[in-house]
């Protein structure tokens, strides 16, 4: 069994144009991805799927491995799709779809994924990861459980998921919707892993643009859901986030300068 590791990566970002290609760190966003996965060993190729000629002349001055794609796929799973088409991989290969946007991804996440496909081999073709919100953050606001730009997850006692949302699940009816302790709710993050049989399955589907669950939410994994498909959650201890805004963006530049001086 192969598993590889595709990266989308688009230039017109919505919030943050460009953004793969920022590099107040040194290195390009989307390096800082590439190097992160390409770092488990658990995966035989790393790949980044692109729609734009500087995102593929940037991959390839760090000598990182391009495929150019269409520019008007829906979502990155399509782009990822895309990609996959011409690898020749069989239905029951790996295909891991890292966003290019989560720079502080860790190794051992792709591995996780992996993991949690093997172990739900029999039920689930779709695996992601999760991890507890931190007690020490916030309550409230920019990333609070409350914080639309973080999707929770919730999850079934076998591990796979019920339902992810920008919203807060489950309500806690008995703090009137406030949050007390974080930890109480799991953040998702953007890492899947999939069967090819099942990635090529769900990228050839035309309801794309008419699930209206997936659309009120931007969350293309509940158009999966909906269709009947199970995915597999990993929990985590540690967690990242995405880089959506200008502000991540700064945020993340001196988290890791302070953690380059320590």
């Amino acid at each position: 069994m192969t598993a590889v590791a595709i990266i989308p990566a688009r230039f017109g970002s919505t919030r943050l144009p460009g953004k793969a290609l920022l590099r107040d760190t040194g290195k390009y966003l989307v390096q800082h991805v590439y190097e992160s996965v390409r770092a488990c060993d658990a995966l035989e190729r790393v790949i980044v799927a692109t729609d734009d000629d500087r995102i593929a002349e940037a991959v390839r001055s760090f000598a990182g491995q391009v495929c150019l794609t269409r520019p008007d796929h829906p979502s990155g799973t399509d782009r990822v799709g895309e990609a996959v088409a011409s690898l020749g991989l069989a239905d029951d290969d790996i295909v891991i779809n890292v966003q290019g946007d989560e720079p502080e991804l860790t190794p051992d996440m792709p591995t996780a994924v992996i993991a949690a496909l093997a172990a739900h081999v029999s039920d689930c073709s779709i695996a992601t990861v999760a991890a507890p919100f931190d007690d020490d953050g916030p309550t409230e606001g920019p990333g609070s459980p409350l914080d639309p730009n973080r999707v929770k997850v919730v999850v079934d006692r076998t591990g796979c998921a019920l339902y992810f949302s920008r919203s807060l699940i489950p309500y806690p009816r008995d703090t009137a919707g406030r949050v007390d302790q974080p930890s109480r709710w799991l953040l998702h993050m953007g890492i899947y892993g999939f069967s090819a049989g099942t990635l090529r399955a769900i990228t050839q589907r035309n309801d794309k643009r008419t699930n209206s669950r997936a659309n009120a939410e931007s969350l293309e994994q509940l158009r999966w859901l909906e269709a009947g498909y199970r995915i597999a959650v990993s929990i985590m201890d540690h967690r990242f986030v995405g880089i959506d805004s200008a502000a991540d963006y700064a945020a993340f530049v001196e988290r890791l300068a302070m953690k380059c001086e320590t």
